[in-house]
């Protein structure tokens, strides 16, 4: 069973060339920091809105494109309600790029947990997922995913799935997740730097819908980032006016990591 692209067309390019080129561009903007990401926070949204913050994060792996061979991505639900965190049966997920397999052994191992179970409309449309395949597939080699679409769930329960998921060298966790929604530049500006300010410091208790649509899998990150006395730094933090949008209306974008 293959999940098929939903949003190729309208999110990002559907043709490869055109999308290649366009990552390339994005990457090639961003600066590399030298150390190499054990897990992040990307924006989710249109290419041409959060592609060049998403870049700033994801440039970071082109030093890790043969080491990293797994990928546990989590993102939030867009168009479909249900509690705990949904996983899918499909053997692979395609972009224009091309397949990119998907880790059977680790979603077996955590749809054993009481709160994860196989939804595939959860799945089927999302985007928050799909949108980060291409960037990996630009700058990673050979890879596996482990696809999460997040519902309602705790930070326990997403921090449990990722604990059991982390790891060492060779796993990236990327939480997809943009930030404020629908305010004026500086409203969003200042609601943003806040949310920044929390994610820095691990304090995911302070987050709310408003301040991150992926609240609940960022929260579950922060969590364990707390537990594990790891720290997390904002890489880049711009919103849709500073892209392609107009300043009267804007959604927040911010990328992080955690080395």
């Amino acid at each position: 069973m293959t999940r098929q692209p939903a949003v190729a067309g309208s999110f990002y390019p559907a043709n490869p060339e055109q999308l290649h080129l366009m990552l390339d561009r994005f990457l090639n903007a961003a600066e590399i920091h030298q150390k190499i990401p054990k897990a992040m926070i990307v924006p989710h949204a249109g290419y041409i809105y959060s592609g060049p913050i998403a870049a700033s994060a994801y440039a970071s792996l082109k030093n890790a494109h043969d080491k990293i061979t797994r990928v546990v991505l989590i993102g939030p639900s867009h168009r479909v309600a249900f509690r705990g965190l949904a996983v899918s049966r499909s053997e692979t997920f395609t972009t224009p790029l091309g397949k990119v397999l998907v880790d059977q052994s680790a979603v077996q191992a955590i749809v054993k947990l009481p709160f994860v179970e196989y939804i595939e409309q959860a799945h089927t449309y999302e985007h928050s997922l799909e949108v980060h395949l291409p960037f990996l597939q630009e700058v990673l080699d050979n890879f596996k995913i482990v696809p999460i679409v997040a519902g309602e769930a705790s930070p326990e329960q997403v921090s449990q799935v990722l604990e059991a998921l982390w790891g060492g060298d060779e796993t990236l966790v990327v939480i997809s997740s943009d930030l404020s929604h629908y305010h004026d530049y500086a409203t969003a500006q200042q609601m943003d730097k806040a949310t920044s300010q929390s994610i820095e410091q691990l304090q995911y208790e302070q987050l709310g819908f408003e301040s991150a649509c992926g609240k609940v899998p960022v929260s579950g990150l922060l969590k364990l980032a707390r537990k594990k006395m790891l720290s997390i730094k904002t890489v880049d933090l711009r919103n849709s006016g500073d892209t392609a949008g107009d300043k009267s209306r804007v959604v927040g974008y911010g990328a992080y990591v955690i080395e």
